[in-house]
């Protein structure tokens, strides 16, 4: 079984910043990516920032140059560093696991970002 928790969010003004941490635990093998998606109230969920096993990563536009993903302290560990957070970065920001035939959800963390 595996488990997927996030842990983070918050209330922060507008120009501030929070950073998103995501812990996976259980009988995971062979992770190819772990990623940062995001729903806002009456829209889809969207990727906000991804990392594949070898580094590389991947933002959305709206976030590049204001977010960074990296790889946490401890193993299957990955974080999201938000600066310069706008009202419209507000949503729950959820954690995925891609391990090639299946993916894996935490249940999400609520980011608000009052103007």
């Amino acid at each position: 079984q595996v488990h997927v928790m996030e842990s983070g969010g918050g209330l922060v003004q507008a120009g501030g910043s929070l950073r998103l941490s995501c812990l996976a635990s259980g009988s995971i093998f062979n992770i190819k990516i772990m990623g940062w998606y995001r729903q806002a109230p009456g829209k889809q969920r969207e990727l906000v920032a991804s990392m594949h096993s070898g580094g590389r990563t991947n933002y959305a536009d709206s976030v590049r140059g204001r977010f960074t993903i990296s790889r946490g302290n401890a193993k299957n560990m990955v974080d999201l560093q938000m600066n310069s957070l706008k009202p419209e970065d507000t949503a729950v920001y959820y954690c995925n696991l891609d391990v090639g035939w299946t993916n894996y959800w935490g249940k999400g963390t609520l980011v608000t970002v009052s103007s």
